[in-house]
């Protein structure tokens, strides 16, 4: 039977479903828990080395050791997991610590499976955090201007995803928007014997002014342009985004992501709705993380109440996986 909108007041009064916490809580649709979060962890060279993120309140450049001990954290608050990121100690033209045996991010990997092994561990898989350049791939000069070799870069993302996964990492999350990663990847896993691990792709990635923070906190700013020339625009049809998404999944994506998650609720709605049954993630960035808690070190906001609303929109906006800073602090929150 088709809903009767011709009720109105004092018949209709929507205060009913308000009036009691009880109530409240009965009707809510959107749910926050601690096993859709996973939390960005930052593995620097080192041994109980920790290195405070200025610009990121909360969170540190950590040496594996302290690694295992976030993963440890994570795993007994029932997060679904945490997503490595690596600051290598020396970098390259073509990041070549991403895809060594013994490189930073392979030791995160393996620190925290030991101490976590039920735990997923998901890694992120660029070079902008691993090249001298600080760009997301292989340069290539031919254009006459700065710009990244896409093709000549495939090889070596699929070389960097296998090192991970033969570390010990439970999933991969390339983020380059380079076309074809996932393709690449999937062949380059499938090839080494890790058809099992799935890939999270970085989809939908604006170039965005959220990411400063993690710029700091990742030291992967560009030495010289920017990465507009690949990660998408923020003015471009939402369309865009939908056509991306397709692409990576008949790539072989298992989940997709869009970057960031409150600029672009719209986005993460409307892939949510085209393809149905897919995961979809969301990462709220730093940049989301950080004016926040600006804010509240100012007392212009409770940084509590708001990261939780901030939460809950984004899963509202159909995210059931969300990338955050909070993730640790949401756990206890909500506990």
């Amino acid at each position: 039977m088709p809903f009767d909108a011709s009720a109105h007041f004092p018949t209709t009064r929507l205060r009913r479903l308000r009036y009691d916490p009880a109530v409240r809580r009965l009707v809510r649709e959107t749910q926050l828990s601690p096993a859709d979060m996973i939390l960005p962890l930052f593995v620097r060279p080192g041994q109980g080395e920790r290195r405070e993120i200025s610009s990121m309140p909360g969170h540190a450049q950590l040496s594996p050791d302290l690694i295992a001990n976030e993963a440890e954290a994570a795993a007994s608050l029932g997060l679904g997991g945490v997503i490595l990121f690596g600051i290598p100690p020396r970098k390259d033209s073509v990041g070549s610590d991403s895809y060594a045996d013994e490189g930073i991010i392979q030791q995160g990997i393996r620190a925290a499976k030991a101490a976590a092994p039920e735990l997923l561990c998901i890694t992120d898989v660029c070079f902008c955090e691993y090249t001298d350049h600080g760009h997301c791939g292989v340069l290539d000069d031919a254009t006459g201007r700065l710009d990244v070799n896409n093709d000549a870069t495939l090889e070596l993302l699929a070389k960097q995803a296998v090192s991970h996964a033969r570390a010990g990492a439970d999933m991969i999350a390339p983020s380059g928007m380079m076309d074809g990663m996932v393709g690449a990847i999937r062949r380059g896993l499938d090839t080494a014997g890790f058809a099992h691990v799935p890939i999270m792709s970085y989809a939908a990635k604006y170039a965005s002014a959220f990411y400063g923070p993690f710029r700091d906190a990742a030291e992967s700013t560009p030495q010289a342009g920017d990465r507009r020339g690949y990660q998408m625009d923020a003015a471009a049809a939402a369309d865009q985004a939908i056509r991306e998404v397709q692409l990576d999944l008949a790539e072989g994506a298992d989940i997709v992501m869009v970057k960031p998650a409150l600029a672009y609720l719209d986005v993460i709605s409307r892939v949510r709705a085209a393809f149905p049954g897919v995961p979809v993630a969301a990462y709220n960035v730093s940049g989301e993380y950080s004016m926040v808690k600006a804010a509240a070190a100012n007392g212009w906001l409770d940084e509590r109440a708001v990261a939780l609303e901030v939460l809950t929109s984004i899963k509202r906006a159909g995210a059931g996986i969300v990338l955050t800073y909070w993730a640790k602090d949401a756990a206890k929150w909500l506990a």
